[in-house]
C-alpha cells in the first residue's frame, strides 16, 4: 500500500495504510491563539519551544508549524520558528501557511524531507505550490477544495482530490507524496459532516490510494465536551481509511482513542504501543502469567 516518507535531519515517520496512525501536533498556530501571536509578532518564542516540547512528549510524531499573523512578517518568522523547532526535537515537520513566500523561507531552513501544508486545487495555487513541493522533493497536503470553495458533496470534494493528484504527476510528484485533506467540517453545524469524510476517506483509500489527514479539532468546533467528540470521530476516521491527523496530542481523550484504534485496526503490533504507554508503575509482569487460555467464568 501507499507510503509517504516524511524526515528530518535524524528521524524518519511514515504515513499509511496498516500502519500506526500519525499524530501531528497542531499547537504551534497562532490562529486563534492571541496570546502567541502576539509573543511572536514581537520575537518572543518562548511558547512556540514549550508547546513543541510538550506535544512530543505527548506522543506526537511530528509537529506542524504555523506562523500565519495579520500584519507579520510571516516568510522571516516561519523561518525561524523551523530553525527553533528543529533545534529542540528530532521529530519531522509540517511546514504550514498559505502564503508561498512563507513555504519558500520554511523549507530554506528545514532538515530533511518536509510535509508541506498545503495546496488547494484552484489553478493559480497549484501553479505556485506544486513547483515548489517538486524542487524540494517534499511530499504535501492537498486540500479538497478549489475556486467554487467547499462542496458540501463528498463527490465533488474527491474530484477536486483527483485533480490535485494528477496535477501533481505532471510535474513529477507522485502520488505517494500526496496527502489529502477531506476537509472536516464542524459536526454541529452540519449534522452530515462525519458521514461526508467517512465515504470520502473510504474512496481516496480505494480509488486514489493516497494518504489523508485532517484538521481533527474542526469537528468537535463549538460543542461541549468537544474531546470526547474528536477522539470518536478519529477512531471512526481510522476505520475507514484515515493515516494521519493534525490534533492536539495533549488532551488524553483524543490521543487515547487513537492509540485505541490502532490496537482495534491492527497496527499496534502485539498492542505494544497501548501497553508501552498504560502500564501502571511496577506493574509488569505481575498478574498475566497462567491467565492465557484460562476459562471464563459465567456469570
Amino acid at each position: 500500500m501507499t507510503d509517504t516518507i516524511i524526515s528530518s535531519a535524524s528521524k524518519e515517520v511514515v504515513i499509511g495504510f496498516d500502519r500506526p496512525f500519525v499524530m501531528i501536533g497542531e499547537r504551534i498556530n497562532p490562529t486563534g491563539r492571541r496570546l502567541l501571536a502576539a509573543e511572536m509578532k514581537e520575537g518572543d518564542f518562548s511558547r512556540v519551544e514549550a508547546d513543541a516540547i510538550a506535544q512530543v512528549e505527548a506522543g506526537a510524531h511530528m509537529l506542524d508549524v504555523n506562523a500565519g499573523i495579520p500584519l507579520a512578517d510571516e516568510p522571516a518568522l516561519l523561518a525561524r520558528a523551523v530553525k527553533l523547532v528543529q533545534s529542540i526535537t528530532d521529530v519531522p515537520l509540517s511546514i504550514d501557511s498559505s502564503i508561498v513566500e512563507a513555504l519558500e523561507a520554511g523549507i530554506a531552513v528545514y532538515e530533511g524531507k518536509p510535509l508541506i501544508n498545503s495546496v488547494t486545487g484552484e489553478d493559480e495555487v497549484l501553479e505556485r505550490v506544486l513547483p515548489l513541493v517538486a524542487k524540494h522533493g517534499a511530499a504535501v497536503v492537498a486540500i479538497s477544495n478549489d475556486e467554487t470553495g467547499i462542496s458540501e458533496d463528498p463527490d465533488v470534494r474527491f474530484e477536486v482530490a483527483k485533480k490535485i493528484v494528477h496535477r501533481a504527476a505532471d510535474y513529477g510528484i507522485p502520488s505517494h507524496d500526496i496527502v489529502v485533506d477531506p476537509l472536516v467540517m464542524p459536526i454541529g453545524a452540519m449534522g452530515t459532516a462525519g458521514r461526508q469524510v467517512f465515504a470520502l476517506l473510504r474512496r481516496l483509500k480505494e480509488e486514489l490510494q493516497v494518504n489523508s489527514t485532517c484538521g481533527a479539532s474542526n469537528v468537535s468546533f463549538g460543542l461541549p465536551h468537544r474531546h470526547a467528540i474528536t477522539g470518536t470521530f478519529l477512531a471512526m476516521a481510522i476505520a475507514n481509511g484515515m493515516t494521519s491527523a493534525i490534533m492536539n496530542p495533549i488532551h488524553n481523550e483524543v490521543k487515547n482513542a487513537v492509540m485505541a484504534a490502532d490496537v482495534l485496526a491492527g497496527n499496534d503490533r502485539d498492542c505494544a504501543a497501548w501497553i508501552r504507554a498504560n502500564r501502571e508503575p511496577g506493574a509488569e509482569g505481575e498478574g498475566t502469567r497462567g491467565r492465557r487460555g484460562g476459562r471464563r467464568r459465567s456469570s
